[in-house]
């Protein structure tokens, strides 16, 4: 769904991306929302549904909020923790078991703030298999979190990070190696 760039001229995005958003919006608030914790297959359909790529043995918890399920790529067994936000107006993917925690906030939008209007400017993210992003970290648009990678908790996510190591802080930098476990 393409993204009107020039703000003035009227919303960032199309009509049928509103009315899709409208939908979900209602069938996540009844139907996602509130099922039962273990109802991991009843979510990856619904996600389905909307357009998502859900592979297989995904966990996706019921307190998940997701902007637009049809830009959101989860690969197996993967997992997004309760009060996780995938802000997806931009593509989004998570890797192979890789693990989104609570109140992470992945963030796929962004405003050009130089331009009148301040257009929009969607940036995919994309979180590599077997990365962990812990609680309350915030990723922001554009950005690769690498194979292995595990972000710190509460940590500011502005530039990619590499494979395989354990990083944190605001701005979040490469710490120290992590084992390779696969």
């Amino acid at each position: 769904m393409a993204v009107n760039s020039n703000t003035h001229t009227g919303p960032s995005f199309s009509r049928r991306n509103r009315l899709g958003r409208l939908l979900w919006g209602m069938f996540s608030a009844l139907l996602f929302r509130y099922s039962p914790r273990p109802m991991h297959a009843w979510r990856s359909f619904l996600l389905r549904c909307f357009g998502a790529k859900v592979g297989r043995g995904v966990h996706v918890y019921p307190g998940v909020k997701i902007w637009a399920p049809w830009n959101l790529d989860l690969a197996d067994e993967c997992g997004i923790a309760s009060g996780a936000i995938l802000y997806c107006q931009g593509k989004i993917t998570i890797g192979k078991r890789a693990v989104v925690s609570q109140g992470a906030h992945l963030v796929a939008g962004t405003h050009d703030y130089t331009q009148p209007g301040f257009p929009l400017i969607t940036n995919p993210i994309t979180v590599g298999d077997h990365a962990w992003v812990a609680a309350d970290a915030f990723v922001h648009p554009g950005i690769t979190i690498g194979e292995g990678c595990v972000i710190g908790a509460r940590s500011v996510v502005t530039k990619d990070m590499p494979d395989w190591m354990v990083c944190a802080g605001h701005p979040c930098k490469p710490l120290k190696d992590r084992a390779v476990l696969v």
